[in-house]
């Protein structure tokens, strides 16, 4: 039985890898789950300081998420509109059926944004997107450095049960 929650836990740990460069994901949040489930080992030592400070951590990073490609927009001379076309960018690339749709949603989203806001000035909507492509590239890498430390976490805790029985 132990196995199979290794296993189980191994598995939402590096989904949430993948997670936190897809943004269908929720990467790091699923990552914090796989430590959830691999402290529930009998034979694992539960250590409720290293799971309080990731789960702080990972909630912090999971509303840094959806602030800080807004952000970018924002910083680059955004409007409400390029903050708004950004998120619906987003969700579209999402599920569009063309490749890295998920990256390049964000951009038109935003560059359809800011035209809407103003037609005329097709120089301040570039601008915005690119705030918001540069904010989806932080907050990805945040999440991805964030999902690659909590699988560190996780084979250390597996390196000791594995010391101990061998």
């Amino acid at each position: 039985m132990e196995y199979l929650i290794l296993i189980v836990s191994l598995l939402f740990v590096l989904v949430g890898i993948v997670g936190s460069i897809l943004p269908a994901l929720p990467g790091p949040p699923l990552s914090w789950i796989g430590l959830l489930i691999l402290y529930t080992t009998p034979e694992i030592p539960f250590d409720y300081w290293t799971l309080g400070i990731t789960f702080v951590i990972t909630l912090i990073i999971a509303i840094l998420d959806y602030v800080i490609p807004a952000q970018g927009t924002k910083r680059f001379g955004g409007s409400k509109y390029g903050i708004w076309g950004t998120n619906i960018g987003l969700i579209v690339g999402i599920f569009a059926p063309i490749p890295f749709g998920f990256i390049i949603g964000p951009f038109v989203g935003a560059f359809i944004g800011e035209l809407i806001y103003d037609q005329s000035n097709s120089k301040r909507a570039l601008k915005a997107a690119t705030g918001s492509f540069i904010g989806f590239l932080v907050s990805s890498f945040m999440k991805f450095v964030f999902s690659i430390v909590l699988l560190g976490i996780y084979i250390h805790a597996i390196w000791e049960f594995w010391s101990v029985w061998f």
